[in-house]
């Protein structure tokens, strides 16, 4: 039996955004909030973060990137601590609220504080409160290294997913 024939992509060729985005797509990522009370107002700001990941156990760090032209990481950067809420299969309306610009994203949305007051959103199913550690600009985006100080696992569930430019879910194991 013979193998399959896979032509040898022509890696010499330039590639656009919209290539590159689309290949990116093909990674499947959680989706996380990214949660904390303005220094300014103690009113709950936040946003919706894709690019997350774990670096260390020891000492407990992860990591997430944040566009530029982010309006609400300068809020939450100020704060002392922030935290990362895990979102659950059943928060994409919340995931899609707090990834758009200028929407009331805490509105009539219920949670409670980490230890340091961060909000967790209800429904999370898990939550991690930090503090940075470093930033490091890169491109058109900052990549955030920050220190875990508390964690909690709230709801029970399966986490959301984004999966090529839109939200799906696992399959049963």
């Amino acid at each position: 039996m013979s193998s399959p024939v896979i032509p040898t992509p022509n890696i010499s060729a330039p590639f656009d955004e919209k290539e590159f985005r689309t290949v990116l797509g093909r990674f499947a990522t959680g989706v996380v909030a990214v949660t904390a009370l303005d220094a300014g107002d103690s009113q709950p700001a936040g946003l919706a973060v894709n690019s997350f990941t774990s670096v260390s156990l020891d000492p407990p760090l992860v990591l997430f990137c944040i566009a530029h032209t982010s309006s609400s990481w300068p809020k939450v950067r100020a704060a002392e601590r922030f935290c990362v809420n895990i979102l659950g299969e059943a928060q994409r309306e919340t995931s899609e609220r707090f990834a758009t610009s200028g929407s009331d994203r805490f509105r009539g949305l219920r949670w409670t504080g980490t230890p340091q007051g961060a909000p967790i959103l209800e429904g999370a199913i898990g939550w991690l409160e930090c503090s940075v550690e470093a930033e490091h600009p890169t491109g058109d985006h900052v990549v955030v290294i920050a220190r875990v100080h508390h964690v909690g696992a709230h709801h029970v569930g399966a986490p959301l997913v984004f999966y090529r430019g839109s939200y799906g879910r696992l399959a049963a194991a």
